[in-house]
């Protein structure tokens, strides 16, 4: 790995306030194991990222903790925001786990292509709002009043990832890098208090590279939102990850600030496919 000055990243965690207790986590499809006793906590405040090589475990985790998956042993609670009584996430649905303020968007983009970037934002927003499909048919008063709220509410998180003047337009008419920040905004438009990327950069260019760690950045800061980041790109980890835990075949094999990873033997090992002590 190369190693990537980060004086000009991110912040430390403001507070040791854990959002994500993960405690001996194991998961098994079969007899394969997916996840073997992992343990990590994600503290308020903080971007987190997640790497290792391919077929490491970072998508069962990400999985695990947004309620796809069950895992087998272990325990995982969230407090996702401030105040919040950390409850377990296990075996619950995942629109459940939303609500208890987690979002996450996919390694393979899932926007809705035949509608506007304006009326995919609308869709996460009204995630949180009380109005069904009676109170739009009858056209209630509180449920105008909140469909003028969500629609301010859109344009607002266009403007924040800068796509104000594609809210018109057809999703899936978008470039490819604008369609990952319309991701980004509809997720942003949950209201949640900590936000999952599954490889946010995948597919972009160096620029749209850039923009997108701007951004990341500017939802942790701007937005009081904390980061939870799966990423390959490792100068864009190393540049705004406060912490980063490195799974392996399953494993949790380090935990540390960018500085440290960088220089971590069993780290450079598993991405270089040397030994220990080779990369020693």
């Amino acid at each position: 790995m190369t190693a990537v000055d980060n004086s000009a990243g991110a912040r430390p965690a403001q507070t040791r306030d854990v959002i994500y207790d993960v405690d001996h986590v194991t998961l098994r499809f079969g007899g394969v194991t997916s996840l073997n006793d992992v343990s990590l906590k994600m503290y308020r405040g903080e971007i987190l990222a997640i790497i290792g090589p391919n077929g490491a475990g970072k998508t069962s985790l990400f999985n695990s903790l947004t309620g796809v998956y069950t895992p087998q042993e272990g325990s995982i609670n969230l407090a996702a925001r401030v105040g919040d009584t950390p409850t377990s996430v296990l075996g619950a649905k995942t629109h459940v786990v939303n609500r208890m303020g987690v979002a996450r968007t996919f390694q393979n983009i899932r926007l809705f292509p035949a509608l506007t970037a304006l009326e995919n934002v609308k869709v996460g927003v009204e995630t949180r709002q009380k109005a069904g499909p009676v109170s739009a048919m009858l056209g209630l008063p509180w449920q105008r009043r909140e469909e003028r709220e969500s629609t301010k509410r859109a344009y607002e998180l266009l403007s924040f990832v800068g796509l104000t003047q594609r809210a018109n337009e057809l999703a899936g008419s978008l470039a490819y890098g604008e369609q990952r920040r319309l991701e980004i905004a509809r997720a942003l438009g949950t209201n949640p208090g900590v936000i999952l990327l599954d490889e946010p950069a995948a597919g972009t260019n160096p620029a749209e590279k850039r923009d997108l760690a701007d951004l990341i950045q500017r939802i942790n800061r701007e937005d009081d939102v904390s980061v939870l980041l799966i990423e390959h790109d490792m100068k864009l980890v190393m540049s705004i990850a406060h912490r980063l835990v490195v799974l392996n075949f399953g494993e949790k094999i380090a935990e540390g600030t960018p500085e440290e990873i960088q220089k971590d033997p069993v780290v450079i090992a598993a991405y270089l496919g040397t030994t220990e002590d080779e990369s020693a």
